[in-house]
Formats: C-alpha cells, sequence, structure tokens
C-alpha cells in the first residue's frame, strides 16, 4: 500500500512539473538558509558553553547608586580577589583576569601577542585542556607561563617546548620567562582568548597595585562551592562589601546617592559564565541580551514560513485540477483516509527531496555565508545531535501540519462537488487569505526593517563625530622601542613629508582597530567636597591638533615638558560645575593638584551607542602611550600610509605595522548592526520572492476558476484593463491589510531597537510608506502579468472551457 502510495505521488508529481519545481525550489532554498541562519544563531549561543564546570562560574560585577543614578563595572582592584575567597564563604577557586597585549621575544624573532595575567586557579576553573607540560600547576611560580599551540608554533616552530624560555617586553625591558605548558588553541566560541598566559602577581603594576583598594584595573572571576547559588553568595558578600568599601559608600551617602531596594549602596553582582558574551552595563544594570541569536532564529522561521504558506497555497491551487480524479477515487470506494495519505505522501516526497537539496546547498554555501555575516560557523555544526534533532523535529512538524492541511482539505471534498469540477468558497478561502497577509506582512516588516537598519547605519557612518576621522591614521605601538620615543621618532622622520601633517599619540584607540584591542581608563577623585569621576587619556601634546578637535576655552598642551595642567572636554567642564573651568584645580595623581589649561569640544571617543562622559587629558612619558596617530594630506592619502609604513618598519623592524583610518575604526564598531542589517535585508528579500512564488500559485487559481466569467465579460464588452483590476483588486487588498497590521508592530519593534543608541535617526513615516510601496509594486508586477494574459485571452476559448 505504502509503496503504491508513493508510486502514484511520482506520477502526479512528474506530470505537474511546473508547480512541482516552484514548491521544491522555494522549499529548498528556505530550508537552505534557515539551516545556515540556525547555525549562526547556535555558534552565538555556544558561547563558553564548553566549560566543564561552567554553571558554576561567575564573573564579578560591582554596581553602586550613585547621585546620577546606578553605576556597574566589570574592574576591581588588585587586593580585591584574594581577601574575597578568604573572608566569604562559599569560594572554590577564585582568578583575576587581565587581557593585555605584549612582544614576545626570542633571538630576532620579535611577535606581538596576546596575553592574560591570571591567578593559579585559572586553569583549574576554565576548560582549556594543557597537552603538554604541567597540567595541575602550570603558573607555580612567577616566571612561568602557558602557551598556546599556534603561539608556541609561531614563537619556536614547534610544540615541544617544555622548559624552554623566552623574554616579554615589560615596561620597556626585556623579562625572562620559561614555558611550564602547552594548552590547545582557544575555541571561537570563548570571550577569554589568548596566545599567553602568565602569573597575574607578574604583571607591571602589581607590586605597586596589590594594596591599592582605590585603583580598579582588572576582572574577576569565581566558581563557586557545590551548593551554593549566586544569590546566597551575593547576599553573603554584604558585609565584605561594608567593610572593604566603607568610605566609598560613606562618600555615596554623603553626595546625595539614593540606596537601592535593599537599602544598600554598593553591590556585588555575579553574572553566570554563559551569560558574559550577552551581558551589557550601559544603563547603570547587567542586562542579559541574547536579542541577536533569538533575531536569527526569528528571520530563519519567517522564511520557512512563508515557504510552507506557498506550499499549502499553490497544493490548494493545483487541487483545482484534480477535482475530477478526487471524485472518480470516491466513486470506485475510495475512502477519506486514503486519499489523505495519498496526498500526504506527496507532500511527504517533496518535503524530504527539498530537506536534502537543502542540506546540500548549506554545504555548498557556508563559506559565503561565513564572509557575507562575518560568522566563524561550520559544516562540522550540522552533525552535532542537538541540531540535527532540532533539524529533524522542525521537518516532522512541517511534514504533519504543512503536508497534512491542503490533504485534509482535497479529501473531505464532496463527490458530487468533485465530479463537477467545482471549488466552491468555503473556509478554505479565509485561510488562505490569512496565510496571505501573514506572507506579506512578514515581507513588510522585515523591508522596514531592512530600511531602519541601514538608515540607522548611514547615519551612524556619516555624523560629525567631532574629529577628523577620514585623514587620521591610527596604528598600535607594538615594538621594542618606548612608545613616548617612537612618536618623537616619526614626528622628526616624517616632518619634511608634505603628505604627513601631524603625529601624535595616546594611551587608548578610537573605534577599533586592526589589533582588535579596546581599553579604557577612568579615575575619581575629590572636587569642592564630593567625588567626580572621568575618563583619563595619556596624550602627547600634539593629540588635540591631530584630529582637529576644537578648542572652546583656554589653551592646548604647548609641548611634550607641559605636563603640570590637564585638559577636559564639555562633558567635564559641566561635572565639574565650575563658572570658569579654566580656574579649576583636580587632584589626579598622589595628591597634585593639576590647574585645567583648556577645554575641548565634546567628541564621540566611545560607541556611538553611549553618551557622550567626560574625559581629562593628561601628559605623562612615566605612564606612556599605546596607539601613535598621523594626520594625512587629503589629497594623496595612499602615498602617505605608505610613507608611514616605510618609516614605522626603519625604527621597528620586527613589528607589524597595523595602520588605519579611523573611518574604518569607526566603522568596525558596528560590524554587529551591519551584520543584523545583511541578515534582515537578505530575508526581506527571500521573503518577497517566497511571497510572489505564492501570489503567482494564487492567481493561477483565481484565474483557472473565472476563466467563464472572464469571457463573459469580454463578450459584453468589458476592456482588458477592468479586467485585469477585477482580478487583481483581492490581491492588493490582502497587500493593504498586511501593511496595516505589519506598520504599528514594525514601528514597535524598531522604536524600541532605537532606544539602545543615543544617537539616532528619527523614525519616520516614509520609512513604512516605502515599506508598504515596495510590497505593492512587486505584488502588482508577480500577478500583473498573469491576469492581463488572461484578459486578453480570447473569450471564444473561456467560454468552451466549461
Amino acid at each position: 500500500m505504502i509503496k503504491n502510495y508513493f508510486k502514484i505521488a511520482w506520477r502526479n508529481l512528474i506530470k505537474d512539473k511546473v508547480n512541482t519545481g516552484l514548491n521544491i525550489t522555494g522549499l529548498s532554498v528556505a530550508f537552505a538558509v534557515a539551516i545556515l541562519l540556525g547555525m549562526a544563531a547556535m555558534y552565538q549561543l555556544s558561547f563558553d558553553g564548553f566549560h566543564k564546570n561552567g554553571d558554576a562560574i561567575y564573573k564579578i560585577v560591582k554596581t553602586q547608586q550613585t547621585p546620577k543614578g546606578p553605576q556597574a563595572g566589570t574592574v576591581h582592584p588588585a587586593p580585591f580577589a584574594p581577601s574575597l575567597a578568604t573572608e566569604v564563604p562559599g569560594v572554590k577557586h577564585i582568578s583575576r583576569y587581565l587581557q593585555d597585549g605584549t612582544l614576545a621575544i626570542r633571538g630576532d624573532k620579535e611577535i606581538d601577542m596576546d596575553i592574560v595575567w591570571v591567578d593559579q586557579d585559572f586553569f583549574s576553573m576554565f576548560s582549556f585542556p594543557i597537552i603538554s607540560g604541567d597540567a595541575n600547576t602550570p603558573l607555580n611560580n612567577l616566571s612561568s607561563v602557558v602557551l598556546t599551540k599556534k603561539a608556541a608554533n609561531n614563537l619556536f616552530g614547534t610544540t615541544d617546548v617544555i622548559g624552554k624560555p623566552f623574554n616579554l617586553l615589560i615596561n620597556g625591558v626585556e623579562k625572562p620567562f620559561t614555558v611550564s605548558a602547552i594548552a590547545e588553541d582557544i575555541v571561537q566560541q570563548s570571550n577569554l582568548d589568548f596566545e599567553i598566559a602568565a602569573h597575574f602577581e607578574s604583571h607591571r603594576d602589581y607590586l605597586d597595585l596589590k594594596d591599592q583598594w582605590d585603583s580598579q584595573y582588572h576582572d574577576v572571576y569565581v566558581e563557586l562551592e557545590d551548593g551554593v547559588t549566586a544569590d546566597n553568595f551575593e547576599k553573603s558578600a554584604w558585609s565584605y562589601v561594608d567593610l572593604h568599601y566603607k568610605s566609598n559608600i560613606e562618600m555615596l551617602k554623603r553626595d546625595g546617592a539614593s540606596a537601592d531596594s535593599a537599602g544598600r549602596f554598593i553591590n556585588l553582582y555575579l553574572v553566570p559564565l554563559t551569560d558574559v558574551h550577552f551581558a551589557t552595563l550601559k544603563s547603570g544594570f547587567v542586562e542579559i541580551s541574547r536579542s541577536l541569536p533569538y533575531l536569527i532564529l526569528g528571520v530563519a522561521f519567517l522564511i520557512l514560513f512563508i515557504a510552507c504558506v506557498n506550499y499549502v497555497n499553490m497544493s490548494i491551487a493545483k487541487s483545482a485540477k484534480r477535482l475530477k480524479e478526487i471524485g472518480m477515487r470516491k466513486t470506485l470506494g475510495a475512502q477519506k483516509k486514503q486519499l489523505f495519505f495519498q496526498f500526504w505522501s506527496e507532500s511527504l516526497f517533496v518535503f524530504l527531496v527539498s530537506i536534502s537539496i537543502g542540506v546540500l546547498l548549506s554545504f555548498a554555501f557556508v563559506n559565503d555565508f561565513k564572509t557575507m555575516f562575518n560568522t566563524n560557523v561550520n559544516v562540522d555544526m550540522l552533525l552535532r545531535p542537538s541540531f540535527l534533532l532540532g533539524l529533524t523535529g522542525v521537518l516532522l512538524l512541517i511534514t504533519i501540519f504543512v503536508g497534512g492541511y491542503p490533504a485534509l482539505l482535497m479529501s473531505r471534498l464532496g463527490t458530487i462537488q468533485s465530479l463537477k469540477g467545482k471549488l466552491e468558497s468555503t473556509g478554505s478561502n479565509r485561510v488562505r487569505d490569512v496565510l496571505m497577509v501573514f506572507q506579506f506582512g512578514i515581507a513588510i516588516l522585515l523591508i522596514t526593517g531592512t530600511l531602519v537598519l541601514w538608515g540607522q547605519i548611514d547615519y551612524m557612518r556619516n555624523k560629525d563625530l567631532g574629529y577628523d576621522k577620514e585623514q587620521v591614521i591610527s596604528f598600535p605601538l607594538n615594538g621594542k622601542l618606548n612608545s613616548n620615543t617612537v612618536i618623537d621618532l616619526l614626528r622628526d622622520e616624517l616632518k619634511g613629508n608634505p603628505d604627513i601633517i601631524s603625529v601624535s599619540g595616546a594611551d587608548n584607540n578610537l573605534g577599533l582597530g586592526r589589533d582588535g584591542s579596546r581599553s579604557s581608563s577612568k579615575i575619581g577623585f575629590e572636587y569642592e567636597g564630593r567625588a567626580v569621576i572621568t575618563n583619563f587619556l595619556v596624550i602627547d601634546h600634539e593629540f588635540v591638533n591631530t584630529l582637529g578637535i576644537d578648542l572652546v576655552a583656554g589653551r592646548n598642551f604647548e609641548s611634550a615638558a607641559d605636563s603640570l595642567g590637564v585638559v577636559i572636554n564639555e562633558a567635564m567642564a559641566k561635572e565639574l560645575g565650575a563658572e570658569d573651568p579654566l580656574t579649576a584645580q583636580l587632584e589626579i595623581n598622589d595628591g597634585i593638584h593639576y590647574p585645567v589649561i583648556g577645554v575641548v569640544r565634546d567628541y564621540n571617543f566611545k560607541d556611538l551607542d553611549r553618551a557622550i562622559e567626560p574625559i581629562t587629558f593628561y601628559i605623562s612619558r612615566e605612564w606612556g602611550i599605546t596607539y601613535g596617530y598621523a594626520k594625512v594630506a587629503p589629497n594623496n592619502m595612499a602615498n602617505a600610509y605608505a610613507a608611514l609604513e616605510h618609516t614605522w618598519k626603519k625604527l621597528e623592524p620586527n613589528a607589524e605595522f597595523l595602520g588605519s583610518f579611523l573611518d574604518e575604526n569607526i566603522d568596525r564598531t558596528f560590524r554587529r548592526e551591519k551584520t543584523t542589517a545583511k541578515m534582515i535585508s537578505s530575508g526581506s528579500v527571500l521573503a518577497i520572492i517566497l511571497s510572489c512564488m505564492g501570489l503567482f500559485a494564487m492567481s493561477l487559481l483565481i484565474v483557472q476558476q473565472r476563466t467563464k466569467e472572464i469571457g463573459i465579460r469580454k463578450v459584453i464588452g468589458a476592456s482588458v484593463g477592468s479586467i485585469t483590476y477585477i482580478l487583481t483588486k483581492d490581491f492588493l487588498k490582502l497587500v493593504l491589510i498586511a501593511f496595516i497590521i505589519a506598520s504599528p508592530l514594525s514601528w514597535y519593534i524598531l522604536k524600541e531597537w532605537l532606544q539602545n543608541y543615543t544617537y539616532r535617526i528619527d523614525l519616520s513615516v516614509w520609512f513604512f510608506i516605502g515599506a508598504g510601496a515596495i510590497a505593492v509594486v512587486i505584488a502588482m508586477l508577480t500577478i500583473g502579468t498573469r491576469t492581463i494574459r488572461a484578459a486578453r485571452a480570447n473569450p471564444v476559448k473561456s467560454l468552451r472551457t466549461e
């Protein structure tokens, strides 16, 4: 019996090649896209999920109530972790974590590497497999380091390096270290990334800061004892916080801060390790949002939904041609169950073929998908049991419900009705209309999202940030020479080059450079009886001029020796509250007061989803700088870049030059938004194509059902235009209904999304009108050709059809 079902199904599918081809094409593409998007979402959701003890590991965040509202931060002082482990019960392992860059030196080989400074518990907490060397206590002394396989091969040319020495450049001085272990390369789904792991107490600042509670500069991860929950630990830490942050709490009370609902001013909050990748602290709270992977999954399911609706509508359209077949089968004694399984077997065959082609397409285009959407998915993810189980479940649901509905509808048709060849308007028409509305509603939603997302990206890309981003190159100072010395040498070497206008430096980059490193520094001090917090930037005296930042009051730094004053921005001047900020004296370093000598215009030194904060510029050759900046002439930027790179290679022959223009750096900071926009754009294009395939199928059905009506109307004098209008108005009504439903929904979603950005576009009505117009025009083009052809047909042929 089953063999007979499939044999007849094959014959029927082959007989109607057009509909079968459209169904398989639409479903195959939808399955392929859904698989690729599902892989991208699973990749995002799998971050830090590979650690064996991950369920018990947390990142510690300190939250505090300030006069301006709650604030949250992930950095802590050096004595925090050791004292927390001894004074608060429930700690199984704890480790400080400080990510940095360093120059690894072995003989003539110099390589810039990512290093993390951690405690001995680090490798007991996290599952970074040690493949050779000391697996139990790899950081058993201050000179021991752990290298990844890749780092060992790059530095030594082999992984057989246990016990071998090399040097790290620390504070401009080469210090010897010994390889104690080799770890597997860090997987891509890890927020903790390094090439070298070294003992935290070997860090250059440790000895100066080991007892300082007011200098916060590293993260802390903790693994709790079995049976200890995060909530219990947070409450157990209250007395610890009250003891060690007593002076901070008193200052918050003095400055007018309001306690939280528990009556507290400072708390420790534990963020689960698997939530760290999705955590943000922008609003003063820890917010966990997996919106991006869920959005990707949502787009995948919407595309599948549209393809499935198409299949339902096209199956119903095709059923009009098989009414007499159904009537004859029923006359000969076929039961509803037999008819149902016959039609359902056709659907099953189509779905199996489509999913097979979809899997092959996903394999074929996975590399293009990775490049286009900047993701690191791979085909191995397809073979994971969880992914295969989910894919099988989706296929079963689609087969049962999507294949079952048209099969059930056709098996329930009456014998007389079928023999007459009449597919009368019943509740099924309403179902089809609802499905069509859903289809175009989804398409309009995705089109609107595409327009708004690209509008926001274009706004961020072209916004005036308060400095010259088109003519300035930034580059990390990753060589052996002292950073200030390098800037001085570059300035001297390039001063005669007309393509180089100025050279400067700072201890932070603007945007995201080619090295992928970002950092920021903040300091707090007392000013007129209250606490003031400011971002802090060590700069070279040419920094303001090189970046083209406007000076609004006072003067700029005049030379490298001009280190007895500071320059602040307008936000900092407002924070100080002084009528004349140039009269302010700031206690920045060891009780020394520095006068404010100048005020610059506010500029966006952080991402555009954040408001401009107070910042203070300071010159110190002792503290050093980490990035160089070069302003180039606009008429010959390529030659200027080449000259800068050549001079760098001359001064630092073993260090890679990683320069990039600031507009490129800024563009990298909203890489996530561009990836999202690409996915939404691709989804909207595919949604429109699939929806049009459904419209085409519906137009075939309507024209077939109304063939005699068309002939009669032409005989009594109806024009081609009037007939075309009659045939298309019902479709246009459905598109307009979809627009009315989708517009307020998309407005709400996009309005909420734009709230994430301090600087954002206005949500103009033209975005929605444009999306609706695109949908209407495409729908008209899809059904217009078919309906016009029907309207122009010979009425004699139309009347002969019945």
